[in-house]
């Protein structure tokens, strides 16, 4: 993914956390049926979501970005909203039907960044400004809101070489990678290269179909047959479910000491598995200032109004040069800082995460 800084301004996080939105008003009354011309109650924003099988979406991400809609225009516009399911060509027919339902703006998480261009297209015809929300959409697209993926990799990476200290030189590591259609995978994997490269010797990298778990579960198998069970000295995974569909082929290939696994999104069993000394570490990525981005955003275009002093970044797509972007940097997340990240953030409570079977191991931690 190649970015280059737009402006020198204030924390990324602060800049999708503010609410200025100065002239929202200014054509109250327009038509609900065309992007960039409606009034706060008028308002109708189309949301949609790429899947429900990782936690985030419906957990996090719907809520949020409902909740900001709200705030924005005082409880007053609408928020339509569809889950694709994993499906392209459901999320494009759901394309299809936000622009027949004359919604102002579209948020869309693509299924798949490419195969979503001709449908951006058709919303851009029908001046329906689109924001790529989490991933980026190839296609005519107005804004984009996400985390910064290049970076996300190097933290990830740079947890892993941690990990394993001497180690490094004395073995190798397994990459799980995520699917080839989520170009947000294409910045981990690239982000996670520039660190890992020239330290660790990588014995086996997969590229896994649709991020799906038992997808990684049996490239680690593969990979545990390839290279044998003692030479693996750590797992660098893209993100949570992987990473547990991982952990589960090294306990079933009877490996006794775990090797170091990352993960990403702060998953409630990734989690877990972090406090029960599973899963060495997960990437926190705080999901509100991405969704307060993407309402904000929304809101302004559909509207008419400019975004500049929203953006932070101008990120380039396949497609499109100098995208209006918000990127939001991600934390890693070990045992030692559960409770200054995702509790203290309101994520999760202690009593969600340290149920009867972690109850000895968050006790171990500290976190009561």
């Amino acid at each position: 993914m190649n970015t280059h800084l737009a402006r020198a301004v204030v924390a990324v996080t602060a800049a999708a956390a503010s609410v200025s939105l100065a002239g929202c008003g200014s054509t109250e009354g327009a038509d609900a049926g065309s992007g960039g011309s409606a009034g706060k109650e008028a308002i109708k924003v189309g949301l949609l979501l790429p899947e429900d099988q990782t936690a985030r979406y419906e957990k996090f991400d719907k809520p949020l970005i409902e909740k900001e809609i709200a705030k924005f225009t005082r409880n007053k516009g609408q928020v339509v909203y569809a889950n694709a399911k994993q499906d392209a060509a459901a999320q494009n027919a759901q394309v299809d039907d936000m622009i027949a339902r004359k919604v102002n703006v579209i948020i869309i998480d693509a299924v798949d960044a490419k195969a979503i261009a001709g449908a951006v297209k058709k919303a851009k015809d029908a001046r329906i400004p689109v924001i790529a929300y989490d991933r980026l959409a190839e296609g005519p697209i107005d804004a984009y809101t996400s985390f910064d993926n290049e970076d996300v990799g190097k933290v990830q990476a740079k947890a892993l070489l941690e990990a394993l200290g001497d180690k490094a030189g004395s073995g190798q590591i397994v990459m799980m990678n995520g699917s080839v259609t989520d170009p947000n995978a294409k910045g981990f994997k690239s982000g996670a290269h520039f660190v890992l490269d020239g330290k660790v010797a990588i014995g086996k990298e997969y590229d896994t179909k649709e991020w799906k778990p038992e997808n990684a579960n049996a490239n680690m198998t593969a990979a545990l047959s390839a290279l044998g069970k003692g030479k693996i000295i750590g797992v660098y995974s893209a993100n949570d479910g992987m990473a547990g569909g991982i952990i589960s082929a090294l306990k079933a290939a009877g490996v006794s000491t775990l090797p170091p696994v990352t993960g990403q999104d702060a998953e409630l069993a990734g989690v877990q598995r972090i406090v029960a000394g599973e899963q060495y570490m997960t990437v926190y990525k705080s999901y509100a200032p991405e969704a307060a981005a993407a309402a904000e955003m929304a809101v302004s275009l559909a509207q008419g109004e400019k975004i500049d002093g929203l953006i932070n970044q101008m990120v380039d797509s396949p497609t499109t040069q100098g995208v209006p972007s918000v990127l939001v940097p991600g934390v890693a997340l070990t045992k030692n800082n559960i409770r200054s990240t995702v509790i203290e953030d309101g994520v999760y409570t202690v009593a969600e995460i340290c149920t009867d079977k972690y109850k000895a191991a968050c006790d171990e931690i500290g976190l009561k």
